[in-house]
């Protein structure tokens, strides 16, 4: 009965534990950015030149302005009118269209490594390793006893 109680008793004074790993994953996501940008720009377009000449019977008279010049001659009773257009380059507003693409590439590794953490031990995890460390002394003076007693004899070492 008193070896069952010793037992019992080393038995509740023993601890286990496990340990815990990660899982190996891998992933990846790409993202596509699309960006519209409009850009406002001036070009310049050249105008064509045409002549036109007009005779009538009238005074003599010029006229001009920014793309054309007109003018009116009266020679021997006719009169001889004649349109050029200057070669002038007029602005025009332009909108141009330009697309900007990003492509960005996200990889996520998980890598698994074992490793143990130490923690503060709590009052009773501290109280079972002094007393599994009280009866592992026990169990040895014990064993010692039993060892001394049963196959020493001690007669002959008295004096």
């Amino acid at each position: 009965m008193k070896r069952l109680l010793y037992l019992s008793l080393a038995v509740l004074a023993t601890a286990c534990g496990t340990t815990r790993s990660l899982q190996n994953s891998e992933s990846s996501r790409a993202e596509v950015r699309t960006e519209t940008v409009f850009k406002h720009d001036t070009a310049y377009v050249e105008l064509p030149i045409f002549i036109e000449k007009v005779a009538t019977m009238d005074t003599a008279s010029t006229l001009e302005n920014t793309y054309a010049k007109s003018e009116a001659i009266v020679t021997a009773g006719i009169l001889h009118h004649s349109l050029e257009t200057k070669p002038v380059k007029v602005p025009v507003q332009v909108e141009t269209k330009t697309e900007y693409r990003d492509s960005i590439i996200y990889r996520d590794c998980v890598i698994t490594e074992t490793q143990e953490v130490e923690k503060k031990l709590t009052w009773w995890q501290e109280l079972k390793m002094k007393a599994g460390a009280l009866f592992l002394i026990i169990t040895l003076i014990g064993i010692t006893y039993f060892i001394i007693t049963h196959f020493i004899n001690l007669n002959k070492f008295s004096l």
